[in-house]
């Protein structure tokens, strides 16, 4: 009676086999993604370590003027500054590198 039973049972299939160029690949992209996560948190952490080690008040000469800020603020207004010009150039380099369909 068991042997019916397990007779009547299909076999599991095997997974298919990954082949090894494809798993390389993964696991390659894989670590340079998390590079480029330690990378970004060793920035985010210079600029607060460089932020908190200048917290005295500066004056600021514009050409219309001057004022007084905390350097920390304008460490990390330029540190924004900075990131946000670098999507913005990114952005206007793909958009004009990119291929056109032809008509």
């Amino acid at each position: 009676m068991e042997a019916e039973q397990q007779a009547s049972k299909p076999t599991p299939e095997t997974e298919p086999v990954e082949p090894r160029g494809t798993r390389r690949r993964r696991h390659g992209h894989r670590t340079g993604l998390y590079l480029w996560a330690f990378a970004l948190v060793a920035l985010v952490v210079l600029v607060v370590a460089l932020a908190l080690a200048n917290t005295r008040q500066v004056e600021l000469n514009w050409l219309f003027g001057s004022g007084d800020a905390s350097l920390v603020w304008i460490i990390l207004a330029t540190a924004i500054l900075g990131w946000l010009l670098g999507i913005a150039t990114s952005v206007v380099f793909r958009l004009r590198t990119r291929r056109r369909r032809p008509s």
